[in-house]
């Protein structure tokens, strides 16, 4: 697929998709991990002469205007890594092409969440048409993976009203992760836990087939997942809280992960292997983790949601940890690693 590197911003335009879908917790965001990696792609186009740059994003699921919602904490917070950003809380036509005139060369505006009009999750053309009469946008990047397996209006109908490209997250997501699937380096290693077993066996079953080992630990093994294919291994022992309740790993199955993990030159790791949130029952996560971000000669994929989270807050204690790919993907990344593409990436200019 092509992307900002296959055209011309000089002068332009440019409308851009973030995923600033972040914590904020009384106006202050919690974590600015998805806000950080959208910094590449942004600084790309000042650097090459992008004339105005607008990103839409949303933020939660409102399903009308809600304060609580609104994305100007974040506007506030990109303002202060890169300068020059501003922030409109309208979206109707007017009060964003009034904001879109008055912004100079290189300046960013970030609109208010798109989810706050119904015609985004609508996958509505009336709607995504306004913003780029708007914005007269001349290019549209593509750079939120996390939505590209929605068909809304900002991954799927923006297609019909403007040419699509890939920002360089997106590229860098995609990369990585095809490269692992693709064209991994043996032995590759799957490790799956978490609590969704009706999400997490397709994952199993599909890459049984491409990895050299599976582990599966997590809630998935506390229930009782099991399989007779030998490249499986599922966790043994646990440790339970004081009602049995089985809520990690044991130091056997740890062992044995971390055997794997030792081994492994290509690492995908979804789903924590304990009960995380509390650290009593992170120690396993934390072992595997920690094996993870000191193979600097492997490749290392981290994702979903209380994955990342758990190995961002852990990169913050040990700054030396270091992966591959933290993919900021969720539920995106797990679809692409099981079917190999996605609806938003299809209307991307190839």
């Amino acid at each position: 697929m092509k992307t900002i590197r296959d055209i011309d911003v000089k002068d332009k335009t440019i409308l851009v998709r973030v995923d600033y879908n972040v914590p904020i917790k009384n106006n202050k965001i919690e974590s600015d991990f998805r806000i950080r990696a959208s910094l590449p792609t942004l600084e790309y186009l000042r650097k090459h002469g992008a004339k105005k740059i607008i990103l839409l994003s949303h933020l939660g699921r409102p399903e009308k205007p809600d304060k609580s919602f609104s994305l100007k904490p974040v506007a506030d917070h990109l303002n202060h890594l890169m300068g020059n950003v501003f922030f409109t809380p309208d979206l109707s036509k007017s009060a964003l092409a009034s904001a879109v005139n008055k912004l100079q060369n290189g300046q960013i505006l970030l609109a208010e969440n798109l989810r706050f009009n119904p015609g985004e999750t609508a996958n509505s053309a009336d709607f995504i048409n306004s913003i780029v009469e708007a914005t007269k946008a001349d290019f549209y990047v593509q750079d939120a993976f996390s939505v590209t397996h929605r068909a809304h209006a900002s991954t799927i109908k923006i297609a019909d009203f403007l040419p699509v490209y890939a920002g360089l997250l997106l590229e860098k997501e995609l990369a990585n992760l095809d490269k692992a699937t693709k064209n991994p380096s043996h032995p590759f290693l799957l490790i799956i836990g978490g609590s969704k077993v009706e999400d997490k066996s397709p994952l199993i079953t599909k890459f049984v087939e491409l990895a050299d080992h599976v582990a599966v630990g997590g809630k998935i093994a506390a229930d009782g997942y099991a399989s007779n294919n030998s490249k499986i291994y599922v966790a043994t022992d646990f440790d339970e809280d004081s009602t049995g309740k089985k809520l990690d790993i044991g130091p056997v199955s740890t062992a044995k992960i971390a055997d794997l993990v030792t081994d492994a030159n290509t690492i995908i790791w979804n789903g924590l292997l304990g009960y995380a949130e509390d650290p009593a029952y992170a120690t396993a996560s934390t072992i595997i983790a920690e094996l993870l971000g000191e193979k600097k000669d492997a490749t290392t994929i981290i994702c979903g949601g209380d994955t990342t989270g758990f190995i961002l807050e852990l990169m913050n204690e040990h700054e030396h940890l270091d992966y591959t790919l933290i993919s900021t993907g969720g539920g995106a990344t797990l679809e692409y690693l099981l079917s190999g593409t996605l609806p938003g990436l299809e209307v991307i200019a190839s």
